[in-house]
């Protein structure tokens, strides 16, 4: 039986299969623009990122396809994949326009987070990977878990 990983206190969401897909270059901190229904659902770990991507649009960036699921007791109109702002400094948004203009680069969404008792998003300036690369990763990874392995067998004995 293995341990489960604990997930870190302030996590909230985090999207592993961006890391998988996509060699990561640099990483942004954002604000996000949420309604009170989306806190309070956040609060209660009922969001998920998996599917979600960052758009840039009119000098602005916007969070899409991140669900956070509506409150069972509400009788307003909550749409769970809305579109979010991120909030950003003019500076770091110039900055991602700038790369994501050049070929084959792209802004993902990596994680949602709490901070200082505020939700916050971290996005990453990413390639996409190859299959070559893909393949070369999970071969390094099937190689560090069988090494581990053997460890394991040899201190026990």
């Amino acid at each position: 039986m293995g341990k489960k990983k604990k997930k870190a206190e302030n996590s909230i969401s985090e999207n592993r299969k961006a890391r998988f897909d996509f060699e990561i270059s640099s990483k942004f901190e954002a604000g996000l623009s949420l309604l009170g229904w989306e806190t309070k659902s956040i609060r209660e770990n009922n969001a998920q990122i998996a599917e979600a991507y960052t758009l840039l649009k009119d000098g602005e960036a916007w969070l899409i396809g991140c669900y956070i699921d509506p409150l069972k007791n509400s009788n307003l109109s909550m749409d769970p994949t809305r579109s979010r702002k991120l909030l950003l400094n003019r500076k770091e948004l110039n900055e991602i326009i700038k790369s994501t203009s050049q070929k084959g680069n792209t802004c993902i969404p990596t994680k949602l987070y709490w901070k200082n008792g505020l939700i916050k998003c971290e996005i990453a300036l990413a390639v996409g990977k190859k299959a070559q690369d893909k393949r070369n990763t999970i071969k390094s990874r099937d190689w560090d878990r069988q090494k581990a392995q053997e460890l394991r067998e040899r201190n026990k004995n």
